[in-house]
């Protein structure tokens, strides 16, 4: 039997007594409280963009009969690549990760916004199959996964060293060929920085194999006289007479952008789309409400009714281009004229509140405010709750008091592996609260909560010594780690802490016991240095439930 990160966390028989090698967390609560989700909408006809909230970036997307299938990029978490269900592209379902072993994801040793980039999920019916394809981008490359069946795990990964480059996709064409695009470097010399290719491949699907060498089939991107930079993110497909070829251009800031091409042929020749982009924000002004920017890495879906949508990435700025939520998965339809299809035209803002015919109303806690309590009670975690890079056994364990974390060495400041797990913030203005119950016995050990965005960028709040006695710290590390709260504490049978976000600023408080009330440790803290502006990198601040015996710098 395989064992998964979720089955790791099995629920144990005996009850665990804290001691000064473990911290227990009895609960976790969550609840956003954005502005921009403060609507009444129609939830039969009418949905909230994005359809996933927080560090939900790369989407891509699959049908099969009714059902559609949705997965994100997840970089150096574990497991990695959540995947969704749908029956309308609205509202979603986890139904777990494509990569849930340490033999399918090697994560060991690399940087945040390494490991897994952009992956791709495709539907291949003449065989009845998935494939997700990706990159690990620090071990191994490019590879892809397969499965009959989404809800019952995936293959080991094979991996395909023609492929040079990252953001690979699959068409599974209407004859049963096969084909794989992805971004690479062009050949020969580059003519300027930035400048990138779309490379083409055959694929036998029976063997499982690249078919002879690849094919430069766009060269720079759109426009090339200006210089167009970083074409990537393709997808391939097959429409009425047309192949078309749509990929992301202008890199993944503000500028970013979706481009199409058509042809008759997978070689080629490609014919630019007139009016490309045909999805992108960065000619609006920046004083416009409900403001979303660097749309882009757009897939596009047929639904079984015949319509088309597109899912793509895009940013919720709290002000300049500052955004701790990462970037998220947005849906939008797509419309046709001249046989050359467009997601937004140009000048207009992406919409909050969007009609969509034949929704099934239901609440998941992925987009809204919505609000969710964690009490760890069962047999495994919530899907929602991941591992930076892959996890030690035993460093973590599911018990009749809540979620036991083991101290280690490793610290949100260095690459180590941690004694954490962590969930996505999905609002700009939210409550996260826990209570932990842990026993420090020098300033080294600390257990509580953590705001993550990598080793250099992230702020921690917990339980620990400080000159000898029992106390609460704050600590905020924007390159350097820098001291700005803490308060001493009695004796206690468990420590609440409370974490309250509104934009930049966060409010930290600690309650002593379930019927003390709130003690506030700071607020007005500053958290841009957890926006990915900032930051640097590809993902969105992850909070973290959080053990060490190595607080000290």
């Amino acid at each position: 039997m395989k064992k998964t990160f979720l089955t790791l966390l099995t629920l144990m028989a005996t009850t665990l007594a804290t001691t000064a090698q473990e911290a227990v967390f009895s609960y976790f609560s969550y609840a956003g409280k954005d502005k921009r989700f403060s609507k009444t909408i129609d939830a039969k006809k009418e949905f909230l963009n994005p359809i996933l909230a927080g560090f939900y970036p790369d989407p891509s997307v699959c049908r099969k009969g009714d059902t559609y299938y949705l997965v994100n990029s997840s970089f150096a978490f574990f497991p990695g690549i959540p995947i969704f269900e749908s029956k309308d592209l609205v509202n979603w379902t986890q139904i777990g990760h494509v990569l849930d072993r340490e033999s399918q994801l090697q994560l060991q040793g690399q940087r945040v916004s390494g490991g897994i980039y952009a992956p791709a999920i495709a539907y291949n019916k003449h065989n009845d199959t998935f494939y997700m394809i990706t990159t690990n981008v620090g071990k191994g490359g490019n590879c892809y996964v397969k499965t009959k069946d989404p809800h019952q795990g995936w293959s080991d990964p094979i991996f395909l060293p023609k492929v040079d480059g990252i953001d690979p996709s699959f068409l599974f064409d209407s004859d049963g060929k096969a084909y794989i695009v992805h971004n690479a470097p062009v050949y020969g010399t580059a003519d300027y920085d930035g400048q990138r290719a779309i490379r083409l491949l055959e694929f036998d699907v029976a063997g499982d194999s690249i078919v002879g060498q690849p094919v430069e089939i766009v060269r720079g991107g759109t426009h090339v006289t200006e210089k167009p930079i970083w074409i990537e993110g393709p997808h391939l497909y097959h429409i009425g007479k047309y192949y078309y070829l749509m990929c992301a251009e202008g890199g993944t800031a503000e500028g970013h952008s979706e481009v199409i091409f058509r042809a008759k042929h997978p070689k080629g020749p490609w014919t630019e789309c007139p009016h490309n982009p045909i999805l992108t924000q960065r000619d609006l002004s920046d004083d416009r409400n409900e403001r979303v920017t660097c749309t882009g890495h757009a897939d596009l879906i047929q639904t079984n009714t015949g319509e088309w949508w597109a899912v793509f990435l895009g940013c919720r700025p709290y002000e300049d281009n500052l955004y701790n939520t990462g970037r998220e998965t947005f849906l939008l339809p797509v419309s046709w004229k001249d046989a050359w299809p467009t997601i937004l035209e140009k000048g207009k803002a992406i919409p909050t509140v969007v009609e969509k015919a034949r929704l099934h109303t239901q609440v998941t806690g992925l987009t809204g405010n919505f609000s969710y309590t964690d009490t760890f009670k069962g047999e495994r975690l919530h899907p929602r709750w991941l591992s930076l890079r892959n996890p030690k056994v035993n460093s973590f364990q599911l018990t009749t008091h809540g979620l036991a974390l083991h101290t280690t060495t490793g610290s949100v400041r260095d690459s180590k592996p941690l004694s954490a797990v962590f969930c996505r913030q999905q609002h700009t203005t939210f409550t996260a609260e826990t209570e932990v119950h842990f026993t420090p016995t020098s300033s080294k050990t600390l257990a509580g909560m953590v705001l993550f965005q990598n080793e250099q960028n992230n702020i921690v709040f917990g339980q620990t010594m400080l000159n000898g006695r029992n106390a609460i710290i704050l600590k905020r590390t924007e390159k350097s780690e820098v001291l700005i709260g803490s308060a001493f504490l009695p004796d206690s049978e468990g420590i609440r802490l409370k974490i309250e976000a509104d934009g930049r600023y966060y409010t930290f408080s600690y309650s002593v016991g379930a019927a003390d009330s709130w003690h506030v440790v700071a607020t007005g803290v500053d958290g841009s240095n957890l926006s990915t502006t900032r930051a640097g990198g590809f993902i969105g601040t992850m909070i973290g439930l959080y053990a060490t015996k190595r607080n000290e710098k």
